[in-house]
């Protein structure tokens, strides 16, 4: 059975940082695109970055250069380095493993919340 579980949400001011976490059972994660998407309140869900079994990565051009994706094929999980926070950049963020066509392939988790906010 497939389990996604995200982590690391809070609350942080802007120009703070947090590192999200994605912790992914019954997939087979060394060989998944995984991807960090994230829906913004009242917007529709977006892929914001995104990275390949062989550590490729890209990203949304409103996050490039802020974000980082990684993952750890050991741990089946995917990170998520979020640094310069900006307030547009609050969401509830999912992970998932990606589609050819930048899709989740697997159902949603909970996702975690973020808030940038002074």
């Amino acid at each position: 059975q497939v389990q996604i579980t995200e982590s690391g949400g809070g609350l942080v001011q802007p120009g703070g940082s947090l590192r999200l976490s994605c912790a992914a059972s019954g997939i087979f994660f060394s060989i998944n695109a995984m991807g960090w998407y994230r829906q913004p309140p009242g917007k529709q869900r977006e892929l914001v970055a995104r990275i390949t079994s062989g550590g490729s990565t890209n990203y949304a051009d409103s996050v490039k250069g802020r974000f980082t994706i990684s993952r750890d094929g050991a741990k089946n999980t995917a990170y998520l380095q979020m640094n310069s926070l900006k307030p547009e950049d609050t969401a509830v963020y999912y992970c998932n493993a990606v589609t050819a066509s930048g899709m989740g392939l697997y159902s949603w988790g909970q996702g975690t919340h973020v808030t940038v906010s002074s």
